[in-house]
């Protein structure tokens, strides 16, 4: 038991335990996906199949940007993808206009790649191109009335910008130690979990609209004992530290932090001794749980049975997750469609609720 809340936190993650007492936990989480593309696809789209927008895209097309100079919806990922990677459609603007989809940065200290000019260019060269390319496009686009015309001057003008707001990102030398410290040792290697915890504390400090970060590497049908507990290493002071570090700048009122997984694991081994057991795919109930943006702290919501298999109060859906969330972000999921192919889609399809429970 961890906090005032008593909340009962793994030891695995102890720097979560430390700060249970801020964050939302919702036990009940359920899923009728159990393959990892699948279930990956519908967590982040609302959809079991690749082709609609991801949920940055929703939010960023609802809100919009208040920072010019950096993406509105950015993805790090890090860890080992073992035989599961994440693919592109999880982050993809769908049938929307591209420049909604998430801008993916690398590890290393260039996060996007070719981000300066080639030998011999000046910026006035790439400025003057820029210019005469948009002319010709909005040549071309009052012809064609092709909306991908708008979208791809967007996302030239917004890669000029870039050539110097993401350097300035990527560089953390400017952070005291006292700041690094909270998000472990890990965070002065580039391409960790850690490291890409501290950047979305930059980009939310710059008013990034949406930062999405992904830890691979949890399938672990086996070697659980040694596998699971390296894996909470790489993830539990780096979450801790990320969502302190933005309470301590008084960003955590209105950034909304989510930690989550596309389903959860069996609560009985899987495998044998031989094989250091392991535990299946199991989306009948699973944990997530928020900080921040208006979720409440300190809670524990929703019961399961004594074998944590099945729930026995308060479910809560991948779709009234997403309600949920879009609700914190002052978004009707209801109101906020899209039409396409003659119909409105929404990112909670024709489902959802948002949890009141869950809001402060």
């Amino acid at each position: 038991p961890y906090g005032k809340s008593g909340t009962m936190v793994s030891d695995a993650m102890q720097h979560v335990g430390g700060i249970v007492d801020d964050i939302c936990l919702i036990k009940t989480m359920n899923t009728e996906h159990v393959n990892h593309d699948p279930a990956s696809k519908f967590l982040h789209t609302g959809f079991q199949i690749a082709g609609r927008p991801s949920g940055g895209a929703w939010a960023t097309y609802a809100l919009g940007s208040e920072n010019k100079d950096l993406p509105m919806f950015v993805v790090m990922s890090s860890g080992n993808p073992g035989g599961v990677p994440i693919d592109a459609s999880t982050w993809a603007a769908g049938f929307m206009p591209s420049h909604y989809q998430g801008v993916q940065f690398r590890s290393g200290q260039e996060p996007v790649p070719y981000i300066d000019d080639p030998k011999g260019l000046t910026r006035k060269d790439r400025r003057e191109m820029l210019d005469a390319i948009g002319r010709l496009a909005h040549v071309q686009h009052d012809e064609s009335h092709d909306p991908e015309i708008p979208s791809k001057i967007s996302q030239y003008e917004m890669a000029y910008r870039m050539q110097q707001s993401v350097p300035e990102i990527a560089d953390i030398s400017m952070e005291p130690d006292h700041v690094l410290d909270l998000y472990g040792p890990q965070v002065r290697q580039t391409g960790t979990f850690a490291r890409n915890c501290l950047l979305a504390r930059r980009l939310a400090e710059r008013n990034v609209r949406y930062t999405m970060v992904v830890q691979m590497g949890w399938d672990h049908h086996g070697g659980i004992s040694d596998r699971l507990p390296a894996g909470c290493r790489d993830v539990d002071q780096p979450t801790a530290g990320l969502i302190t570090d933005l309470k301590q700048r008084g960003l955590l009122e209105d950034t909304l932090v989510v930690f989550g997984t596309e389903f959860g694991r069996t609560s009985f081994a899987q495998g044998t001794l031989k094989t250091n057991f392991g535990r299946d795919h199991h989306g009948g109930n699973f944990c997530v749980f928020m900080a921040g943006g208006g979720a409440t702290a300190g809670i524990t919501y929703g019961e399961t049975d004594d074998f944590g298999y099945n729930i026995v109060k308060n479910p809560v859906h991948i779709h009234d997750l997403n309600a949920t969330i879009l609700h914190l972000l002052g978004i009707d999921h209801l109101k906020l469609t899209y039409r396409s192919q003659g119909r409105d889609f929404r990112l909670t399809d024709v489902h959802g609720n948002v949890v009141k429970g869950l809001l402060a």
